[in-house]
């Protein structure tokens, strides 16, 4: 006998989530919001950050030390996407904190919880890349900066702690709406202005935020991810002068570019680090210097498409046409 209830659509499941007040993480907690699931936001103690509508906060810190506010925080949850964790520090040490310790403690809470776990790691942790010699999943990693080893040591506390399914996810250098990484190149841009300060030769593999999401979310819902880490980015990788041209043509200004010497980059690098003492953060310190000196950040993707079926839709110039439109549309440019 059919029952008074089959017509009824289950309930949906529940997922937890880092880092949803942030760039990546808005676009993530929109995503399942919008694919069903109930989402949770952890977000710090206090944090009166905003969160898109319908998303649900629950404060808790990513501390081994708050092990069992975490722990309730996430109960009950199905799945756990790790997605919080901070790019720019003035030391080492708050990259091992807040990436690796804070790891640590949702490790241990997914494992409580019994929850499928996916780390949002970076390519830079792996290191550089070249299109002759792009970074792969199998290489020795080859971290340049203290984030990439940071981000290295997450991925290592995912692999030996983790109790659950998980996967880890490799973005390249993400652009899009919400950034604020770009925005000084966009903001330049609109007034005609292009520095190039990267090595001539380097090249890069550069994501649209949209597409990021969409790898996560196969991740989440393919058994296929388990135990898998995997480079997530557009093919094929882009020179700076193409992200510099795009720009232009997206402002319609002149293309102009001004090479920034090398020493002036040293000057600025310097003079970062001295924001940093005095709690500045600045656009160029010793850090981003080196990534500016690297032969480029490129990342084979070959392997998502063979896991997931995943390959980047947006293309650069469309990509960036959509974020600067955006940018206008908030009044950021």
């Amino acid at each position: 006998m059919k029952s008074a209830f089959s017509s009824i659509a289950p309930a949906p499941e529940t997922m937890s989530l880092t880092g949803a007040t942030g760039f990546l993480g808005w676009h993530l907690a929109e995503a399942f919001r919008d694919g069903g699931w109930h989402v949770r936001a952890i977000v710090r103690p206090g944090s009166a950050k905003p969160l898109p509508e319908g998303i649900h906060r629950v404060e808790a810190a990513l501390a081994p030390a708050d092990a069992a506010a975490l722990a309730a925080a996430i109960d009950g949850s199905a799945l756990v996407v790790h997605n919080a964790g901070i790019i720019r520090a003035a030391r080492p040490s708050a990259f091992d904190a807040v990436n690796v310790g804070g790891t640590r403690a949702v490790v241990e809470a997914a494992n409580r919880a019994g929850a499928r776990l996916i780390l949002v790691s970076s390519q830079a942790a792996a290191g550089v890349g070249s299109p002759l010699r792009p970074s792969r999943e199998g290489d020795p990693p080859r971290p340049l900066t203290a984030y990439g080893h940071s981000k290295l040591g997450a991925e290592d506390v995912v692999r030996s702690t983790a109790r659950v399914p998980w996967t880890v996810l490799r973005p390249s250098a993400i652009y899009g709406p919400r950034d604020h990484g770009f925005l000084p190149l966009f903001r330049l841009a609109s007034r005609g202005l292009f520095l190039q300060v990267a090595r001539p030769t380097a090249q890069f593999t550069l994501t649209y935020v949209h597409d990021v999401v969409r790898a996560v979310v196969l991740a989440a819902d393919d058994a296929r991810a388990a135990g898998e880490t995997l480079f997530v980015g557009q093919a094929p990788a882009y020179p700076a002068e193409a992200l510099l041209q795009s720009l232009a043509a997206v402002f319609g200004r002149r293309y102009r570019p001004l090479r920034v010497p090398a020493a002036a980059l040293r000057v600025a690098a310097l003079a970062g680090e001295l924001s940093w003492k005095v709690g500045r953060q600045p656009l160029i310190d010793a850090a981003r210097l080196n990534e500016l000196r690297a032969e480029g950040f490129v990342c084979a993707v070959d392997r998502a498409r063979r896991v997931l079926g995943f390959s980047a839709a947006v293309t650069l110039p469309d990509g960036i046409e959509r974020t600067a439109r955006w940018y206008r549309d908030q009044g950021w440019i």
